[in-house]
């Protein structure tokens, strides 16, 4: 896990950089589509690139706790409480099945479910992806004309991109609600800017930006954990017990 100074460095990059290409997206999509004859191979390819960025995703919201193991390792080294083959417990604490530690601190990350722990923001993720999928097929593949709803598919895109960003503010399915709908944004903003330029050059922005949203999101989260984790001045609770901690 990178340091507090360095952390926070990037986070302010990750989120400059997201509002400026955010700016000049929407910028590119309220000008009058470029003259000039339609790539037939635009869609399938941008759509097919998309494709694997959900495809991606929705695989890695299965396996969560692969993708937490170096933050929890670094704690853990930190405190000298366990050894690299104990990855399953932070100072005692048990790292559940949503991946968060057993704490109170984290109590708004996960959902119960039929008994079982999930990571709310995961879980949200992985539903915006299929859902997301879904239509690129039918905009990038089958067909689908998004008509005047081009430009309003763009700003709530946008929109939704950015209320992902401070998903940490919500909690349990409101949490899920903002990461699935953060992906799905996504999709509204590539192909309403899709549907209002029909530049190729205009999509492979949106990707790339697309991706770099995606890193800042991941960035975002890691310093909303780092505050909450590595500001805790108090033990963790025993494994599988929640207990009520007040903010340090």
């Amino acid at each position: 896990m990178i340091g507090r100074a360095r952390l926070n460095y990037t986070l302010i990059f990750a989120i400059g950089v997201s509002l400026f290409g955010s700016f000049t997206t929407v910028t590119l999509a309220l000008r009058e589509p470029a003259n000039g004859a339609d790539l037939f191979w635009r869609k399938p390819l941008i759509g097919s690139i998309f494709a694997l960025i959900c495809i991606s995703g929705t695989v890695a919201a299965f396996f969560p706790r692969k993708c937490s193991e170096t933050f929890y390792e670094q704690k853990a080294q930190k405190a000298g409480d366990l050894s690299a083959k104990n990855l399953g417990f932070l100072k005692g604490c048990n790292v559940l099945r949503g991946h968060h530690p057993s704490c109170g601190r984290f109590s708004a990350h996960i959902l119960r479910i039929d008994g079982r722990i999930l990571c709310a923001a995961c879980t949200g993720l992985l539903f915006g992806g299929i859902a997301a999928l879904a239509g690129t097929a039918l905009y990038f593949f089958v067909g689908l004309d998004l008509g005047q709803f081009s430009l309003s598919a763009v700003w709530i895109g946008h929109v939704g991109v950015f209320l992902g960003f401070v998903q940490f503010k919500f909690s349990g399915y409101a949490r899920l609600v903002v990461n699935a709908s953060f992906v799905f944004a996504t999709y509204l903003a590539l192909a309403g800017t899709d549907a209002l330029t029909s530049n190729i050059s205009s999509d492979i922005y949106m990707v790339v930006l697309i991706i770099f949203w995606l890193w800042t999101r991941i960035t975002i989260s890691q310093w909303d954990h780092w505050k909450i984790c590595y500001g805790c001045q108090h033990p963790c609770a025993a494994q599988g017990t929640y207990v009520s901690i007040s903010p340090t």
